[in-house]
């Protein structure tokens, strides 16, 4: 089985990025074949800094590998470094309606937000699709907000299947329910579009001081606190055992306690859960070139991958 996921670097990491993604990906390394790449192209449509985009590049490569990534077992890779996505994606276009990319809420979500409508921003789902499929992918871990373009994913296969022949092994989307969407600290989805994050990375202290700034009602020390809907508990439950969650509960719906120790209790918590991949993300700030030294190689062993299938689908399509 093959595992294949991939990350935007568009910004500093976050709880999101890590909870709703990350993780998850990272703990089927032990299930079958694993593919993980850093989607520079995808990141263009929003990302106009050439410097910053090397330096998202480097910083989400390092995440991965701080946060378990075993370049030894998995492939590591920028996604610019296996240029064949674009014809696979030129392929993949002659057999996609309009009217599929005019559904997408993505797109729809972000022009609402302001950004450019742009071709690329568009044509996104193809792309992404071909980032999918090129590498015969069976299992695609991602967050519940991007269910629908594995779903574009999937259509595109079994269409160009259809047509042409059997290319595309049709991906399944692997989402973890309870935590799929990661609240920010507005109660929005965690975004660096909405400025609601709290990065992976940066000090306890910060952290600290971000989970403080939490809203919460004007419920009295002593009076239960509501549940439904708490932003507090969004949070615990992401690095709590379930055991740990129902106490914490029980203790909330008991009262006798103010929202300022459960905040204190929750940034601790979040801090020790962190601590271990902050340590490891150090060591690779101090070995950047160990970082870049795994992309490369990820990138050679991708692209061999990627030229099987490319090359199988210009064959049926007669280009070959």
């Amino acid at each position: 089985m093959r595992i294949l996921s991939g990350i935007q670097p568009s910004g500093a990491l976050h709880l999101g990025n890590y909870y709703g993604m990350m993780r998850r990906a990272l703990m089927l390394q032990n299930e079958g074949e694993a593919v993980y790449f850093i989607a520079d192209y995808h990141a263009l449509t929003t990302v106009h800094d050439a410097k910053a985009l090397r330096e998202n590049v480097w910083h989400v490569a390092a995440a991965f590998l701080a946060c378990g990534l075993d370049p030894r077992r998995s492939l590591l890779f920028r996604q610019s470094a296996v240029p064949e996505v674009h014809e696979l994606a030129w392929l993949l276009s002659i057999v996609t309606p309009v009217g599929l990319l005019e559904r997408c809420h993505s797109y729809k979500d972000k022009i609402a937000r302001g950004i450019q409508a742009s071709h690329g921003l568009f044509a996104y789902p193809v792309l992404m699709a071909a980032d999918i499929l090129l590498y015969q992918a069976d299992r695609v871990p991602v967050g519940k907000d991007q269910k629908q373009h594995i779903e574009v994913a999937r259509d595109l296969a079994m269409k160009f299947n259809h047509i042409f022949g059997e290319v595309f092994r049709v991906p399944e989307p692997d989402i973890q329910e309870t935590v799929a969407v990661v609240p920010g600290l507005d109660g929005q989805k965690m975004s660096k579009s909405y400025r609601n994050t709290i990065e992976l990375f940066c000090s306890a202290k910060a952290t600290e001081k971000k989970i403080m700034a939490i809203k919460t009602d004007s419920t009295p020390v002593e009076a239960p606190k509501p549940i439904e809907g708490s932003l507090l508990i969004a949070f615990y439950r992401l690095v709590a055992t379930a055991d740990e969650l129902q106490e914490w509960i029980a203790s909330m719906q008991r009262g006798g306690i103010g929202y300022g120790e459960y905040k204190r209790q929750l940034a601790a918590k979040l801090n020790q859960a962190l601590e271990p991949i902050r340590e490891r993300y150090l060591y690779y700030e101090n070995h950047r070139d160990e970082v870049w030294d795994i992309l490369k190689e990820g990138g050679v062993r991708a692209r061999g991958l990627a030229k099987e299938t490319l090359e199988r689908a210009r064959e049926v399509t007669g280009i070959s």
